[in-house]
């Protein structure tokens, strides 16, 4: 009986691929694009360790091109509030940018992963000579506002079950988190840590959500069957 080989691993992407899979890098014109690409460059975060602290001076634009970080508040006495997950594909740091003042958050890996880094003078670059990028720019703010809104209303409104269904949506967003596949190579820790939730009881919600056939928990990951399901369970 002939042996099936296993499939060769994907090659890693890289940042042209991510700017080519972007919603903005597409619509420069052909110098701007090679000038942006030419002053990107890659930082590779361990799992735990922060790509950036509250307090840091901005320098950067960030573009996810592999892994899962979060976008966390911590107090003094060590709380910590999640504010959103950022998987491949997202960008994001611009409003500390706009804003001209030190980071107010941190950004934690959750598991080992590769960001893209634009210099802030690439970024005010674009800002000032290229139209579409601030138009960009402004949608992805108001997507992310409107998301940080429904997060409030969550963690005030819904059950376990529906806040852990917030953060699966969430890593669909078609704008904030541009191409997800069905199937999240996601711990269920790591969807703790989005959700919010101890593990205890997102592992109890998860259970729930599979039983009611909106998602499969798997080896190595979470395949999500029913997204609009997920979607009505937040809305709902």
């Amino acid at each position: 009986m002939p042996v099936t080989k296993p499939a060769p691993p994907a090659s890693p992407q890289t940042i042209a691929q991510l700017l080519q899979g972007s919603a903005w890098f597409p619509r420069l014109d052909v110098s701007a694009g090679e000038r942006v690409l030419d002053e990107m460059r890659e930082v590779e975060v361990a799992a735990g360790a922060a790509l950036c602290r509250c307090g840091d001076t901005p320098l950067h634009w960030y573009g996810t091109i592999e892994g899962l970080l979060k976008w966390c508040v911590t107090s003094p006495d060590g709380r910590s509030v999640t504010l959103g997950g950022l998987s491949a594909g997202s960008w994001f740091g611009e409003g500390t940018l706009l804003r001209g003042v030190p980071r107010t958050a941190d950004i934690i890996a959750l598991r080992p992963s590769r960001v893209a880094l634009m210099p802030l003078e690439t970024f005010a670059w674009l800002r000032a000579t290229h139209r579409s990028f601030d138009d960009f720019l402004l949608r992805q703010i108001n997507e992310r506002m409107h998301w940080f809104l429904g997060n409030f209303t969550a963690h005030h409104l819904l059950d376990t079950d529906s806040q852990v269904a917030r953060a699966l949506a969430g890593l669909f967003h078609e704008w904030l988190h541009p191409g997800s596949d069905p199937h999240l190579q996601v711990s269920q820790e790591e969807i703790a840590n989005l959700s919010g939730l101890s593990r205890q009881r997102c592992n109890a919600a998860l259970r729930r959500l599979a039983l009611a056939g909106l998602l499969r928990i798997e080896y190595g990951g979470i395949t999500v069957t029913d997204l609009e399901g997920l979607r009505r369970r937040i809305d709902g």
